[in-house]
């Protein structure tokens, strides 16, 4: 099993959804992040000041898939978060070695 992890625009949220659902894919984790990466923020002008932003919003989206369709997975998460502009994200992918079931104890990806 594959635990992916992708850090998104927040506009992209409901696109990404979307393909996963067409995909068969329904379950994931949501969470709202700020950070940011190679770009480090940008500035702002509030009341005639500057100042600079440098935790961006984003979301953070987990999920564990079988071996079989992580490469599926990936690639249409990737396609439908791509706007080709700076800040678009990032997906790390890691191996999970168990995965249980609370409510009956089902072991693997039976429990996915």
């Amino acid at each position: 099993m594959k635990k992916i992890e992708a850090i998104i625009q927040p506009f992209k949220l409901e696109e990404v959804k979307e393909a996963l659902k067409a995909i068969g894919i329904d379950g994931m984790t949501v969470i709202e992040v700020r950070g940011h990466g190679r770009q480090k923020g940008h500035k702002e002008v509030y009341r005639g000041q500057e100042y600079q932003v440098d935790l961006l919003p984003k979301v953070k989206i987990e999920m564990v898939v079988p071996d079989a369709r992580a490469e599926e997975v990936i690639s249409a998460l990737a396609t439908a978060a791509r706007t080709g502009k700076i800040g678009d994200g990032k997906i790390f992918v890691s191996e999970i070695s168990d995965a249980i079931r609370i409510r009956n104890d089902e072991r693997g990806e039976s429990a996915l």
